[in-house]
C-alpha cells in the first residue's frame, strides 16, 4: 500500500528508470562493466579489512574506526574534488587518479604479506584509499550524464546502482573464500590489480566533443565559494541532502557493526560475514529490479520513507540476531532499502544541478552522504562498546522512523518542468571603459517602472530572482524603491569581478528565463533597464586607494 498519495509525474523529464535502458549506449556499458570489476575488488578489500581489524583488536570502538576511516575522506575531501571535476578535464582527471588508487593499493597489500600491519597502519591506508575515491567519486558522478540522454539519466543511475550492488554482492562472499584458501593478503592484491579495468575503460573512452566557454577556467578557491553559494540557495538541492543525511545517518549502523554481528552475536567467520555483505549486495540487486514498481506505487518521497522504515526493520533483527538465517533476512532488507534510496535522492541531486555545477553539487552531496555515515558509524560504535550491540541497533532503529516525520516537508525532485540548459538569452554588455577579467566588484542593476497597483505582487514575485541571483555568484542582492519617483524600483546585486559576472551569463537557465519573464510583464509598458557598474580603479589614477574620510 503507497505510503502517501504521491505519483510520479508523467511530464518527468525522467520517466522511465529501468536500469537496462542505459545500457542501449557503448560507452556506458563499457564503463559500467570496467567500474563493477574495479568495485568487486573494492569490496574485497572492504570485507578483509574489516575482517583483519576484528583480529588486530576486537573492541567495537576500534572496528568501527575501519567504517570512519573509509568514510572521513569523502567529507573532507568531496568538495575540492567537485570543484576540481567542474574546472578539469574529466577524464583525464580520473585516470590520473585511479593511477595514484592502484599504487597506495598495492602497497597496502606488500604490508599485509608481509605481516607488518598494525591497527594504526590498517586505518592509514583505509583512509588513503578512502580519499582517492573522494576525489574521484564527484567526476565519476559527474561524467554520468555525458554517457547517456538526459532521458535515460535515471536509468544510468538505476544501472550504476545495480552495478555497485552486483560488485557487493559478489566481493564479499568472494574476498571470505579468497581469505580461507590463500590468505589474509590475496583480497588486497586483488584490489589492487582491478583497478586496472577502470584505468583501460577510460583509455579506450573518447568522450563527444562539446562546444566549451571561451571564458578561462575558474580557480579551485573561488569555484568552492560559488558551489557552497550554489547548494545554499538551490532549494531543490537542500531538500534532497536533508532527506539524504537524516537516512545515511542511521544507516550507518548496519555497516559499522555488521563484522561485530557476524562474528560475536552470531559466532561465525570471514566466510559469513562475506555472505552478510554479500546478502545486502544481492538484495539490492533485487531492489533494482523491481526499482520502477516501486518508483510508481510510492513515488520518490514515499519511496525514501518506505525505505527508511525497511532500514529500521532490518536494524531491529540485527539487534537480535542469533542465528545466520536471521542476519541473511535482514541484510537483505537493508540491501533493498538501500538502493531503494540511494537511486532515489541521487536521480534528485541529478535533476536539481545545471552542467556548471554538476561536480561541486555531487561533492556536496557525497560530504552529506560520507559526513554523515562517519558521524553515524562513530556513534554507533561507541553506543556498542557502552551499552551492546543490540541497543546500538535499536537506538538506530527508533531514529530512522523518527526522521522520517521529521523530514518529510523536504521534497525530491523528478526533473519534471525543470530545464537547466542554459538560456544564453542575456545579452552581451556594452563596454565603454577597459574591464580586466579579475577587476572588481561589478555592480548590476536592473530598473523596473511597475505601477501602484502592481507593486505588491511585484515585490513578491521578484523575491524568487534573489535565489537565482545568489545561486549563480551574486553574494549581494536587494530591491530599492526610488523615495522621489513613485513607480521606479531598482534591483541591484553584486559579482566579485566582472570574469564572474561574465560567467553569470551563462549560467542562466531556461527555468531561470521563465521566472525573470514573468516578473518582467509587471512593467509590461517599459523594458528593464540594466546597467554594470564597476569598482574604480584608484591605482590607475595616480591618487591612491580613498581613505574612508574621502568616500564619505
Amino acid at each position: 500500500m503507497p505510503l502517501s498519495n504521491e505519483k510520479p509525474d508523467p511530464s518527468s523529464t525522467v520517466p522511465d528508470t529501468s536500469p537496462w535502458i542505459a545500457f542501449r549506449h557503448t560507452a556506458f556499458t563499457v564503463v559500467w562493466i570496467a567500474t563493477v570489476v574495479a568495485n568487486v575488488g573494492t569490496w574485497m578489500y572492504n570485507a578483509a579489512s574489516g575482517w583483519l581489524m576484528t583480529s588486530l583488536d576486537a573492541n567495537p570502538l576500534t572496528v568501527s574506526l575501519v567504517q570512519v576511516a573509509s568514510s572521513l575522506p569523502m567529507f573532507l575531501f568531496a568538495l575540492p574534488a567537485g570543484a576540481l571535476a567542474d574546472t578539469v578535464d574529466k577524464r583525464r582527471f580520473l585516470i590520473g587518479c585511479e593511477i595514484v588508487l592502484t599504487i597506495i593499493a598495492a602497497a597496502s597489500a606488500v604490508l599485509v604479506g608481509l605481516n607488518l600491519v598494525t591497527p594504526p597502519i590498517l586505518l592509514l591506508f583505509t583512509f588513503l584509499l578512502g580519499a582517492g575515491a573522494a576525489f574521484t567519486a564527484p567526476a565519476w558522478q559527474s561524467v554520468v550524464p555525458q554517457l547517456v540522454p538526459r532521458q535515460d539519466l535515471a536509468a544510468a543511475v538505476a544501472g550504476n546502482g545495480v552495478g555497485v550492488n552486483i560488485s557487493r554482492a559478489i566481493g564479499p562472499a568472494l574476498g571470505g573464500a579468497v581469505i580461507g584458501g590463500f590468505g589474509i593478503a590475496a583480497p588486497f592484491w586483488i584490489n589492487a590489480l582491478s583497478n586496472f579495468a577502470v584505468i583501460g575503460a577510460l583509455l579506450w573512452w573518447r568522450p563527444a566533443s562539446s562546444q566549451g566557454s571561451a571564458l578561462p577556467p575558474e580557480r579551485l578557491a573561488g569555484a568552492m565559494v560559488i558551489g557552497f553559494r550554489h547548494a545554499r540557495f538551490n532549494p531543490k538541492l537542500r531538500a534532497t541532502l536533508v532527506r539524504a543525511a537524516a537516512f545515511f545517518f542511521f544507516a550507518s549502523a548496519y555497516w559499522a557493526l555488521l563484522p561485530l554481528v557476524a562474528r560475536n552475536q552470531i559466532a561465525g567467520g570471514p566466510a559469513l560475514y562475506g555472505i552478510l555483505l554479500g546478502a545486502i549486495g544481492v538484495g539490492a540487486v533485487i531492489g533494482a529490479f523491481i526499482l520502477p514498481w516501486m518508483k510508481t506505487t510510492f513515488g520518490p518521497n514515499g519511496l525514501v520513507a518506505a525505505g527508511t522504515a525497511g532500514t529500521a526493520l532490518s536494524l531491529i533483527l540485527l539487534g537480535i540476531a542469533r542465528h545466520a538465517e536471521i542476519g541473511l533476512a535482514a541484510c537483505l532488507i537493508a540491501g533493498i532499502s538501500w538502493i531503494g534510496v540511494l537511486a532515489t535522492v541521487n536521480v534528485s541531486v541529478q535533476v536539481s544541478l545545471p552542467d556548471w555545477v554538476r561536480g561541486r553539487g555531487l561533492a556536496i552531496f557525497v560530504t552529506v552522504f560520507f559526513g554523515a555515515m562517519t558521524a553515524g558509524s562513530a556513534l554507533w560504535g561507541q553506543i556498542a562498546s557502552g551499552l551492546g550491540l543490540p541497543t546500538a541497533h535499536f537506538l538506530a532503529a527508533a531514529g530512522a522512523v523518527a526522521g522520517i516525520a521529521l523530514t518529510w516537508r523536504w521534497k525530491l525532485q523528478t526533473g519534471a518542468g525543470i530545464d537547466l540548459a542554459p538560456s544564453m538569452h542575456w545579452p552581451s554588455p556594452v563596454l565603454a571603459i577597459e574591464a580586466d577579467a579579475d577587476r572588481g566588484p561589478v555592480l548590476i542593476t536592473v530598473e523596473y517602472r511597475i505601477s501602484a497597483e502592481r507593486r505588491e505582487a511585484f515585490l513578491v514575485s521578484i523575491r524568487d530572482l534573489e535565489q537565482q541571483r545568489r545561486r549563480d555568484g551574486a553574494y549581494s542582492w536587494d530591491v530599492f524603491e526610488d523615495a522621489a519617483e513613485s513607480e521606479r524600483f531598482l534591483e541591484t546585486f553584486m559579482v566579485a569581478s566582472w570574469l564572474e559576472h561574465l560567467r553569470q551569463h551563462q549560467r542562466v537557465t531556461n527555468t531561470d528565463r521563465a521566472v525573470q519573464d514573468a516578473i518582467r510583464k509587471f512593467g509590461a509598458a517599459a523594458e528593464p533597464k540594466v546597467t554594470h557598474l564597476i569598482a574604480a580603479n584608484f591605482r590607475q589614477t595616480g591618487l591612491g586607494t580613498p581613505s574612508k574620510q574621502s568616500l564619505l
